[in-house]
């Protein structure tokens, strides 16, 4: 949490200060020498999610600024530290926005408590409950990292989703590389090892950052380290991740075992990716049928052909009809488009926003995370994406 602390007393500001600092290190305590009205000069980075006034009067103009404040920051919770108990008082400061009137000096048994209350609140409203997409090969080269990435970013250009993507093919998994040239910090099998540490901003922070609101969790570097990474650390994982982001993507790969199936679990829609060969479909029905044999409900597992060629020898109803499934999504072809973006470590949308291969996956975030408009000639967010025309 960030939590910024105004008093005229600078030996009051330093007690409360070293309050807050052994209740919780990891918080960010920022604090003002003065009275309300010095939270003016907090630019929108400075904002703190908790906000703490020692010993503010009515007669200094403090309630009447704090009463401003809060109702320009509504989500900032603001404890008031005061010596007054008159209901008058206690009434104009409830007015004004205060969550909390507590006792001055601030002590850790009426401090903390009143902190934690907050923080439980604060925790509740970041909390989403997002969905878990799960995007598996049915053979080798199908597309699908190329494709789990770029929904990924696709999903998180409008600014409006919180976006994660874990790379869950343990051994050569390279899914940062289609998106970023960047290389991470840390990876899933990092995660694992310190999974004691896990909260969510152990869980940010190892993310390698696409966008402000789109991270990726990159596979182990080196495959010998594939090991780390147990069922149980899957749980913890994606359990926390369903809470903080709006969507998780999962990049499966291609092998079955007891981490991906756990992983697959706990997606609620998977995605095999295929396209319209002969092996491809051999493959993908065998991939069918295990995922019967796991009780994957039809409603759960969703088709994409990539790579889709409307003239192609194979029609959508030959492989809805060698399945006994609907196609439920096709991807074009455009191997340029692809090929560039993956050569450049750039997300398609950004490097080639025009292309079939990009409206289409502009179109499958839309259908997602329930755009209503997907392109409009008057605007949108998807406007801003495409060149104009001339």
């Amino acid at each position: 949490m960030k939590i910024a602390v105004i008093s005229r007393d600078e030996r009051h500001l330093a007690d409360v200060m070293r309050l807050l600092r052994a209740r919780a290190p990891s918080d960010e305590i920022d604090h003002l020498v003065g009275g309300v009205a010095r939270t003016a000069t907090l630019a929108d980075e400075q904002l703190p999610d908790v906000l703490i006034i020692d010993r503010p009067t009515a007669e200094d103009g403090d309630l009447e600024q704090l009463e401003r404040f809060s109702s320009q920051h509504p989500r900032i919770a603001c404890v008031a530290l005061s010596t007054e108990r008159d209901p008058e008082f206690l009434m104009q400061a409830m007015r004004a926005g205060v969550r909390e009137v507590l006792p001055s000096p601030a002590t850790s048994a009426t401090l903390y408590p009143a902190i934690e209350r907050i923080s439980e609140k604060l925790e509740r409203r970041a909390q989403t409950n997002g969905q878990v997409l799960a995007f598996i090969s049915c053979k080798g080269g199908s597309g699908a990292t190329f494709l789990a990435t770029n929904l990924g970013y696709a999903l998180a250009a409008n600014g409006r989703k919180k976006v994660a993507l874990i790379d869950m093919n343990l051994q050569f998994g390279d899914a940062s590389l289609f998106v970023s040239d960047q290389k991470p910090l840390a990876t899933l099998s990092d995660v694992a090892q310190q999974i004691h540490r896990l909260d969510p901003s152990f869980l940010a922070s190892s993310m390698l950052s696409i966008t402000p609101n789109y991270g990726v969790l990159a596979a182990p570097s080196d495959p010998a380290h594939a090991n780390d990474v147990k069922p149980d650390h899957i749980d913890a994982i994606l359990k926390l991740a369903r809470r903080q982001y709006d969507f998780v993507l999962l990049d499966v790969g291609r092998s079955l075992d007891a981490v991906s199936i756990r992983a697959l679990d706990h997606a609620d829609h998977i995605y095999p990716i295929l396209q319209t060969t002969l092996p491809y479909i051999r493959d993908s029905k065998r991939l069918l049928n295990v995922f019967r044999s796991l009780e994957y409900g039809k409603d759960k597992i969703h088709l994409i052909v990539n790579r889709h060629d409307k003239g192609g020898e194979i029609r959508l109803k030959d492989l809805e009809g060698a399945f006994d499934a609907d196609v439920s999504i096709t991807i074009p072809n455009h191997y340029d488009a692809a090929a560039a973006s993956v050569n450049q470590g750039v997300p398609v949308i950004q490097l080639s926003p025009a292309s079939p291969l990009s409206l289409a996956l502009v179109e499958l975030a839309a259908k997602l995370s329930g755009e209503t408009t997907v392109a409009s000639n008057s605007g949108g967010w998807l406007s801003k994406l495409l060149p104009r025309k001339s």
